[in-house]
């Protein structure tokens, strides 16, 4: 290779010194200490001017008469308890709040920043200027409308069903039973919430539709739990349903037509393939003081199994004050570590906790899916019962269809089982899994299903829905009593 010609200085000519011959040098002298380090000069963080908003079209007369009646429907949209009559908004006041209503209903009243860190489903960013200058443009803004809620079924059958209890409401609610209550009153109570009702059939038929609906035991009877949901107020399931509205906005618009779903509150597990449910099982998910978190993650492997190393926090709580001799007893073995001293593993086994399979995701909260030996609670109807993460009723069919386009994998889970050996599976495509919080949703009839707000999330929500909307939509009631009466 031809060598490019090297231009040579001499190290003097770089110090800034003549090359003179040695004797003509001064003699050495002792060197001085260096100067004493100079404080660092931290400059300020550049000023970063963001760009100018984009500009928007003029509005017609029409364009601003139709957006004004658009925005008096944020109570429909589960946006606030109640609208209040303003006068039309123009100008600068009126696009302010078109784009807070659009962001509102794409992605969320409730700001980020007023999240619970429990609560990791994030919704993503969206910018609704560009699409509503677009529509401007193209005298388009109903359908510009149309395309900024949640494109779910699920969304829409709350939106249907939050104007069916608000009518409820304004017609007086219902009344309160008790276990004296007369079968006719029962059955018209219930009629109130289920059109199917009728005069002529039998109460205990009715009864054990309601219980399916709230989630019960369906015995039939007028028990204590039965009463309880029955009586209570139409202004709390409001609540629920907006508060279930506003998660349906947190949600991607793109969901993965095959993934894994809990619904946390209701402790079961559906698998979708293709958008659609293909199969589904109990699970039983956290206790009120071990709330499992919302949140979207993606199953990257299985452990065949696998040992359980037991959370500080739950060795502290339950397991230390047994005794080391007790533990030790017991099967669990005390392991020496760097970083907190001692901690406690549960070996692999039938009686491990974890079971015999376990399903990793990433996700902060360290918890996962998992089998479990303990099988009696999945008989149960209260079913909130787990540290935080969720045990399965049907562990190895799940891992089936999961491993199930790898040929060396396919039908050989419960081989894997038999081995006894700890190992980790990787699938052959990651699959994505949602955690989710839903306490309303409505049935292929309308009718809606509730299910008891175990971590007492949704008052709360709907309570930071209502006093965001107050803060910036200039049509929400000034109200603070969330779905109050007139």
């Amino acid at each position: 290779m031809k060598r490019p010609k090297l231009i040579r200085f001499s190290i003097f000519s770089l110090l800034g010194v003549s090359a003179l011959p040695a004797v003509a040098q001064p003699p050495a002298v002792a060197p001085t200490l260096p100067a004493p380090p100079q404080p660092q000069v931290i400059l300020p963080p550049a000023i970063v001017t963001p760009p100018p908003p984009l500009p928007l079209p003029p509005l017609s007369a029409a364009q601003e008469k139709w957006l004004n009646v658009w925005l008096t429907g944020g109570a429909q949209q589960g946006l606030m308890a109640r609208s209040k009559a303003t006068g039309p908004l123009t100008g600068e006041a009126l696009i302010s709040a078109v784009l807070d209503r659009a962001k509102a209903l794409s992605t969320g009243r409730v700001d980020t920043a007023d999240f619970l860190q429990i609560w990791a489903l994030r919704p993503a960013p969206f910018d609704p200027r560009p699409g509503l200058a677009k529509a401007i443009a193209e005298d388009r803004l109903p359908q510009w409308a149309l395309n900024l809620t949640p494109p779910y079924a699920g969304y829409d059958g709350l939106r249907k069903g939050l104007a069916n209890y608000e009518r409820i409401r304004d017609a007086g609610g219902w009344p309160v039973l008790t276990a004296q209550s007369s079968p006719d009153t029962v059955r018209a109570r219930i009629a109130i919430e289920d059109k199917s009702v009728t005069p002529a059939e039998k109460l205990i038929d009715v009864l054990q539709r309601a219980q399916r609906r709230y989630g019960l035991n369906p015995t039939g009877l007028l028990d204590a739990r039965t009463l309880k949901e029955l009586n209570v107020p139409v202004e709390d399931r409001i609540a629920a349903i907006m508060a279930n509205m506003e998660r349906w906005r947190w949600m991607p618009r793109d969901l993965p037509v095959n993934r894994v779903q809990v619904n946390i509150a209701a402790a079961v597990l559906t698998v979708f393939e293709g958008d659609q449910p293909v199969t589904s099982m109990r699970a039983v998910t956290g206790a009120p003081d071990n709330a499992t978190p919302m949140l979207s993650s993606s199953i990257h492997s299985i452990v065949v199994n696998p040992p359980w190393n037991v959370p500080a926090s739950i060795a502290k709580r339950e397991l230390w004050p047994k005794g080391r001799a007790a533990l030790i007893r017991q099967g669990y073995k005390i392991v020496g570590t760097p970083e907190t001293g001692e901690r406690i593993v549960q070996p692999a086994g039938p009686g491990s906790a974890l079971g015999r399979l376990k399903f990793d995701f990433n996700n902060p909260f360290a918890v996962y899916l998992h089998d479990t030996p303990s099988r009696a609670k999945f008989s149960s109807y209260d079913r909130l019962a787990s540290h935080g993460c969720i045990r399965l009723e049907k562990p190895v069919p799940l891992a089936e269809l999961m491993v199930a386009g790898n040929p060396d994998l396919a039908g050989k889970i419960q081989s894997l089982i038999d081995t006894g050996k700890t190992q980790r599976v990787s699938l052959p495509k990651e699959v994505a899994v949602y955690l989710l919080y839903w306490t309303a949703f409505a049935s292929n009839n309308g009718t809606m299903s509730f299910r008891s707000d175990p971590y007492g999330w949704d008052k709360l929500l709907a309570a930071k829905i209502e006093a965001s909307s107050r803060r910036v939509d200039p049509t929400a009631a000034s109200n603070p009593t969330i779905a109050s009466k007139d």
